[in-house]
């Protein structure tokens, strides 16, 4: 029995270390068919949400995280994601432990990451979710809020 628990630990531990170390990732990047993130502070954001009566998605992520890098890589990068995306959201993506990513993560309680959000202009939550989701997985879930609102 302890050997399968120490395989399965070694299993564990070397896909852990396979997925940080592929997944060479620069969050501050953009691809440039998809989603295309704005680099304002949140404070600029949420003021231009206000006037322009939109929402914004937030996506929270730490660097180290595996699913954080596949999401950028695979689904933010999709050129479907990135049009249905840029027509209709302001869109962000915050390191969470740094700066303005770090403050939101403290203010809403986030314990996990990635964290996807789409929040009115005043910071009210009108959908969350948590976790790795593929392009067309990600485009249900703006079009639950999209749909919502509109």
């Amino acid at each position: 029995m302890k050997k399968i628990f120490y395989l399965l630990l070694l299993a564990i531990i070397a896909y852990g270390a396979y997925t940080y170390i592929s997944l060479k990732v620069d969050f501050t990047k953009d691809a440039k068919e998809g989603i295309q993130f704005n680099k304002s502070s949140w404070a600029e954001v949420s003021a231009t949400a206000k006037k322009e009566n939109k929402i914004i998605f937030l996506c929270i992520y730490a660097t180290w995280c595996g699913s954080c890098k596949k999401l950028k890589k695979n689904t933010f990068s999709d050129k479907n994601a990135g049009t249905y995306f840029n027509s209709r959201f302001i869109n962000v993506s915050l390191n969470g432990e740094k700066g303005d990513g770090e403050i939101l993560v403290k203010k809403y309680a986030l314990e996990s990451y990635p964290i996807l959000m789409f929040l009115d202009g005043d910071g009210k939550i009108i959908k969350q979710a948590g976790g790795y989701q593929n392009t067309e997985e990600l485009i249900n879930l703006g079009k639950t809020v999209f749909e919502k609102t509109d």
